[in-house]
């Protein structure tokens, strides 16, 4: 409801020169801001630290001195009586403050209506959820954490930008795989538009993990394995993994007979999934193991998955692939900090069970080389073993896979 001008009408040419002064600017919001909660125009407003001009003004709309405290302190009744009596404004102060400001909207059926417009905003994606049980969660909970509010700032960019999201969403996951940036302008007219730190590309992804199940993270490799579980290639070329005698493409078995490694791409991992996996396969941290076991043992090497460091999204492609088709999965890493973090990162992935990477295991090896260099850097939980944690804590010798070597390739025959 607004609050228009009063039916007798207001001599607005003197009301501008007693209430119009910029000296009573204050006095003005202050009675507006009550006509906006409804509430009386009676009883004192006061200003702190008033100038000179400002105390004049008071002085000249009420006729007598305000007085000459520290604050300067005006009754609204007094002023309605004022303006009343003057004649100019006849409906008194309600009425001056609608001439000198406009229409006044009342706080509370606007912020009612506000509500009801976000609420409204949310619609499309109640929809999208109708037709996918799987983003219902996710839509409530997108009504809930105020993301979409702090991203749009109103219901009308909340519904356009929700629209697009749906758009989104609707036509995943992408058959066959498409770069990100064709989907972005075939969708949305523009190849940017799911770039990072877009309001469209954060809502998406945060939907795309409800479709997929993908874990809560972040960073660059996060972005690009959530994108790529629906199809969608980020950068697909330059995300690798490397791989010795893999079997289930015919370049990999062209690879495994020649006992060679291969370095397989995200784009190609996404495009052909690799059709065919062994019972076991192993993985390690470091290109020198795997580099090691073609030269040692060729074609009759076991099959190996280097990670070259943390996981990328091209080897937790190829990893998760592998575990689906009845893998078990294997692996090995540096005995230190850095490599329980990379190795505890791949198990919140992808499930795996330790190869010769157990506090057992450690202890054996750092024992051998009590002269080896000594464990530096932040303290990390070993996820797999409990155990092993300690056993750093307590030897504090670094363990490089390349100083167990003989071990490893031996369980690769």
């Amino acid at each position: 409801m607004d609050l228009t001008s009063a039916n007798a009408p207001v001599d607005e040419a003197r009301l501008r020169r007693l209430l119009g002064d910029p000296a009573l600017d204050w006095l003005v919001d202050r009675a507006r801001r009550r006509l906006e909660r409804e509430q009386p125009l009676t009883g004192p407003v006061s200003l702190s630290a008033p100038l000179p001009a400002q105390r004049a003004s008071a002085e000249r709309l009420l006729g007598r001195s305000p007085g000459s405290g520290r604050s300067l302190t005006v009754r609204l009744d007094e002023v309605d009586t004022v303006l009343r009596r003057s004649g100019i404004s006849p409906d008194g102060l309600a009425a001056a403050v609608v001439a000198l400001t406009g229409p006044v909207v009342l706080l509370g059926p606007a912020r009612q209506a506000e509500e009801r417009a976000w609420q409204e905003a949310y619609a499309v994606i109640d929809a999208l959820a109708d037709q996918i049980p799987g983003l219902a969660a996710w839509a409530d909970r997108l009504r809930g954490d105020g993301l979409v509010r702090r991203l749009a700032g109103t219901p009308a960019a909340a519904q356009d930008l929700l629209g697009q999201v749906a758009t989104a969403l609707s036509d995943l996951p992408a058959d066959p795989p498409v770069s990100l940036p064709a989907f972005a302008a075939r969708l949305f007219g523009g190849a940017h538009a799911l770039d990072d730190g877009t309001s469209l590309a954060t809502l998406t992804l945060s939907g795309i993990r409800a479709l997929t199940g993908v874990p809560d993270g972040s960073g660059a490799e996060w972005r690009r394995e959530a994108w790529a579980s629906v199809g969608l290639l980020r950068d697909e070329l330059s995300s690798t993994v490397l791989t010795l005698n893999l079997r289930g493409t015919p370049t990999l078995d062209f690879m495994a007979d020649a006992g060679e490694p291969s370095v397989l791409t995200l784009r190609q991992l996404v495009r052909h999934p690799v059709a065919a996996s062994a019972p076991v396969v192993r993985i390690c941290e470091n290109p020198a193991v795997l580099a090691a076991a073609a030269d040692v043992h060729g074609a009759d090497s076991a099959p190996l998955v280097c990670l070259q460091g943390q996981p990328s999204a091209a080897a937790l492609t190829l990893l998760r692939h592998l575990h689906e088709r009845g893998a078990a999965l294997l692996y090995h890493g540096d005995f230190d900090w850095g490599g329980l973090r990379i190795a505890s990162a791949l198990l919140r992935r992808v499930p795996w069970r330790p190869w010769r990477y157990t506090a057992a295991h450690y202890r054996a090896a750092a024992l051998a080389r009590p002269d080896g260099p000594p464990l530096a850097g932040q303290p990390a939980e070993a996820l797999w073993d409990p155990d092993l944690q300690q056993a750093l804590l307590e030897l504090a010798v670094r363990v490089e896979e390349e100083t167990v070597l003989d071990v490893l390739l031996s369980d690769l025959v």
